[in-house]
C-alpha cells in the first residue's frame, strides 16, 4: 500500500482512539504494513499527542526498525510491533493504554493473564464463532529495556498461538489483525470485553 495513504490511516486511527479515552497524550503507537518484501512499515513517531495526529507524525521503517522514510524518531516500542509482526504475521498493530486495560493488566500480573468468556462481543474476535469462547489475554511484566520487551512479548505470543492480543502488565494492549482494520475492530472488543469485566470485578 502506499506510505501516505497508510500514514493517514494511522493518524485517523490515532485521533479516533484519543477520542474514545484509549490514548490520552502522546500515549500509545499504531503501525500497519506497506510492502512485505522487504517489509515496510509505517509506524507512528514517538512523542505526538494522539489527539493532534497528522500523517507528517508517521515513519517508514525496515525490518530492523530503521527509518526509510519520513521524518521524526519511530515509537520506541517499535521492537514490539516488529515482534508481533514476526509471530503473528500481521499486517496491523495497535497499541492502546486505556483506564480499563491498564487496570486489569496489573491485577492479572501475577496470574499472567486475563481469562474472559461468556459474552456474545467475543464473536468479533477473528475466527471466534460463540459466546462460549474463552479468550486468554496474557499478561507480560513492563519495562523499559524494550529489547528484552520484545522478546518477552513474542515468547508469550509463541506460548499462546490463539491470542488476540497480548497486554503489558501496568502499561496498555497490544493487539493485531490481517490488515488495519481487522486490528481496529480488534481493538474495539477488547476494550469493550475489559471495561465490561473491569466494572463486573470491581462493582460496577
Amino acid at each position: 500500500m502506499d506510505f501516505n495513504s497508510v500514514a493517514e490511516d494511522l493518524a485517523e486511527t490515532g485521533r479516533a482512539f484519543h477520542a474514545r479515552g484509549w490514548a490520552f497524550g502522546t500515549s500509545g503507537n499504531y503501525s500497519a504494513v506497506c510492502q512485505r518484501d522487504p517489509l515496510r512499515l509505517a509506524i507512528t513517531a514517538s512523542g505526538f499527542d494522539k489527539g493532534r495526529l497528522t500523517r507528517d507524525a508517521v515513519v517508514q521503517v525496515d525490518e530492523l526498525g530503521a527509518v526509510v522514510a519520513g521524518a521524526g524518531r519511530p515509537s520506541d516500542e517499535t521492537g514490539i510491533h516488529l515482534a508481533v509482526l514476526r509471530e503473528r504475521d500481521a499486517g496491523a498493530v495497535l497499541h492502546t493504554h486505556s483506564v480499563w486495560n491498564t487496570l486489569l493488566s496489573r491485577e492479572a500480573l501475577a496470574a499472567e493473564g486475563v481469562a474472559i468468556e461468556g459474552y456474545e462481543m467475543l464473536k468479533g474476535l477473528a475466527g471466534v464463532r460463540t459466546h462460549e469462547h474463552r479468550e486468554w489475554v496474557p499478561v507480560v511484566p513492563n519495562r523499559q529495556d524494550y529489547d528484552v520487551l520484545s522478546r518477552e512479548v513474542a515468547e508469550a505470543l509463541r506460548r499462546n498461538p490463539l491470542v488476540h492480543g497480548v497486554l503489558l502488565s501496568g502499561h496498555g494492549l497490544y493487539t493485531w489483525g490481517r490488515d488495519l482494520a481487522e486490528a481496529r475492530r480488534h481493538v474495539e472488543i477488547l476494550e469493550f470485553l475489559f471495561e465490561v469485566e473491569g466494572r463486573r470485578r470491581h462493582g460496577g
